[in-house]
């Protein structure tokens, strides 16, 4: 039987619905551990305090196309009117080099990783769905965000709630709670799955 490497960094995929918390969670983990935040790439607008290279790469929708076609994204689908993508930049390289990386990724791009087959990305993936605790919960945590007009918030609604019905594509589910408790439980998870590698590679 082959053995995994256990020095093969994992590639956690975290998907939810926008306010499901998922973005505070996966920040979190990259600044308490070693882990690698694999910033996103998109078209829409800047938000309020938002920096290029941090929050995420802003492009400009050509820019965006002429990526696609020199094939520089690991995944990328266009969600709630704008392009957003993964370069494979942020990603392969710090798997190889035995480093976790975390993605906060919507359904569709989850669902192209999975189905890449390169080896290295099959061999790394431990994917996760946020989910908010109610529908009400989660549209009064969007509104109480204040960054987004009714129209945007009704969008978001709707989006959301059809990827709720895509977590049973996802090998593990937390159902949002505290943050306190959500972050333990993530962090538990990240650390079990490492401890199962270890053992599978003695």
């Amino acid at each position: 039987m082959k053995r995994v490497n256990s020095r093969l960094g994992l590639l956690y995929l975290v998907s939810g619905p926008a306010g499901s918390g998922k973005t505070t969670l996966c920040r979190r983990l990259a600044a308490d551990s070693e882990a690698i935040y694999a910033t996103s790439a998109t078209t829409r607008a800047p938000r309020a305090g938002e920096k290029d290279g941090e929050d995420y790469f802003f492009m400009t929708k050509e820019t965006f196309l002429e990526h696609i076609h020199n094939s520089s994204f690991l995944e990328h689908a266009e969600v709630h009117g704008n392009y957003y993508g993964t370069l494979k930049s942020e990603v392969l390289e710090h798997l190889e080099s035995g480093k976790d990386v975390v993605m906060d990724i919507d359904v569709q791009g989850a669902a192209t990783v999975r189905d890449c087959a390169d080896p290295l990305l099959q061999a790394s993936i431990l994917d996760l769905f946020v989910m908010p605790p109610s529908e009400e919960e989660l549209y009064s945590r969007l509104v109480g965000r204040g960054t987004d007009s009714g129209e945007t918030i009704s969008l978001r609604m709707n989006n959301a709630l059809e990827e709720m019905k895509r977590c049973d594509e996802y090998t593990y589910c937390l159902v949002s709670g505290s943050k306190e408790d959500d972050y333990e439980q993530f962090l538990s998870l990240l650390k079990g799955q490492r401890l199962r590698r270890a053992l599978l590679s003695l």
